[in-house]
């Protein structure tokens, strides 16, 4: 009978704790929510990265507001979809401001988009951190910009200095280049950087073209690169465009000693899948990847977590690529928040400029620009690839880091055409 008593004042007890707790957190979290807006990409060409980002900032969010939320209030995302067109973005960063009155604003996704919806930030006096625009604050100098795109001082030739690098350090070494861009800012930038690249290394350019963002026949594009008969091939191109560009260069059995580049679409591993053996070879910049070097507090929580949800929500069954650095602008906005206890936009700014943030994409700080102000940008190999095979993308030793050399994982297989053969 004792025992019996004693057990139910347990229960009893766990019970009450318990309660205490949720009416705890409930109390912590009774103010008005504090609303983080943004644009991003859910629809269209740029789907992919968008809907990672979501997912990231979601999961955030989540985090934030069972811990008890920020200064003592919950978390609220607001998010638009502005279907991958730039055009509309200014538009809903102008009702993120004047009809849902968000008190903190992030992205849009990328260069593209962010360009358009900076001078709506700027006129409103507003701070966002983007997601992976690079070479933004070049133009505008704003003191309220910031990016999560680790290209630091380096800016758009982050996007060629290790490759060019890379190719400098073959023997023998190459001696030729082709530069292949869409027509749209993302891909210029990239290809602007690959020019200043290739000069520091003595490399001749003898093919600059750009295609038109709506091309879908890459057959003809790639015929005129293999004319030129280049040792190295740049690519500058988004997703859809990738797929067809690494497909016509297998058709028409393109055979360069170094292919690659600014490649986004090889990010996303339904495309990665998708294409299998024929990426054998490729060289591409990467942000961040799986890899045993890269193994930061909180990350495999994240991703595990993000992972178990990726069917469910329909989105990149690994998310490495995107959802690190979604999830660590809303770490950057929290810590600056409860330090300033503020939500005033100068505040926060100028704390961000100041201080150093630990993320899931390890310590970061931002130098005057608003980019990070230390480089941390990757370039990777696909190796020994073989078809329909998800699993192969997992940790990395399909894609070894092959530079900076601090994050070295793995050697160059040189020229491209041996590594076609593996």
């Amino acid at each position: 009978m004792m025992k019996l008593c004693r057990n139910a004042l347990r229960a009893f007890a766990a019970a009450l704790l318990v309660s205490l707790l949720w009416i705890s957190g409930a109390l912590a979290q009774s103010g008005t929510p504090i609303k983080v807006g943004m644009s991003l990409a859910l629809t269209g060409a740029g789907a992919p990265a968008g809907k990672m980002l979501q997912a990231a900032v979601e999961l955030w969010r989540d985090d934030v507001n069972a811990k008890g939320g920020l200064i003592g209030r919950p978390v609220e995302v607001i998010v638009y979809d502005d279907q991958s067109n730039p055009a509309g973005v200014p538009a809903i960063y102008t009702k993120l401001i004047s009809v849902d009155k968000a008190d903190i604003l992030l992205g849009p996704y990328g260069t593209n988009f962010v360009a358009p919806a900076l001078p709506t930030l700027i006129q409103s006096k507003k701070m966002t951190i983007s997601f992976t625009a690079i070479g933004i604050n070049r133009e505008f100098k704003y003191d309220k910009y910031f990016s999560m795109v680790p290209v630091g001082p380096d800016g758009v030739n982050a996007f060629s200095k290790g490759f060019f690098e890379l190719a400098a350090a073959q023997k023998p070494k190459p001696q030729t280049v082709a530069i292949l861009a869409a027509d749209a800012e993302f891909a210029q930038n990239s290809a602007q950087g690959a020019r200043e690249e290739l000069k520091k290394h003595g490399f001749k350019l003898v093919y600059d073209k750009s295609y038109p963002p709506a091309t879908t026949d890459f057959a003809p594009v790639m015929r005129a690169v293999q004319a030129a008969n280049a040792d190295i091939l740049f690519i500058g191109a988004y997703p859809p465009d990738n797929v067809g560009i690494v497909r016509a260069a297998n058709e028409i059995g393109l055979t360069p000693k170094m292919f690659g580049g600014a490649m986004i679409g090889m990010l996303i591993t339904p495309i990665k899948v998708q294409l299998g053996p024929i990426t054998n070879g490729l060289v591409i910049n990467e942000s961040f990847l799986s890899s045993p070097k890269l193994k930061f507090a909180g990350l495999d929580d994240l991703m595990k977590r993000y992972q178990a949800k990726a069917g469910e929500m329909k989105t990149d069954p690994l998310g490495y690529a995107f959802v690190p650095f979604g999830y660590a602008a809303g770490q950057v906005i929290a810590q600056a928040i409860t330090a300033t206890k503020s939500l005033d936009h100068d505040t926060l700014a100028a704390y961000l400029h100041k201080q150093s943030f630990k993320t899931v994409v390890g310590d970061i700080s931002f130098g005057q620009d608003g980019e990070w102000s230390k480089p941390r940008s990757f370039f990777t190999q696909f190796q020994n690839i073989s078809p329909s095979n998800l699993d192969q993308f997992r940790d990395g030793n399909k894609q070894p880091i092959l530079w900076p050399p601090e994050y070295k994982t793995g050697d160059m297989i040189y020229p491209y055409t041996d590594a076609r053969k593996k």
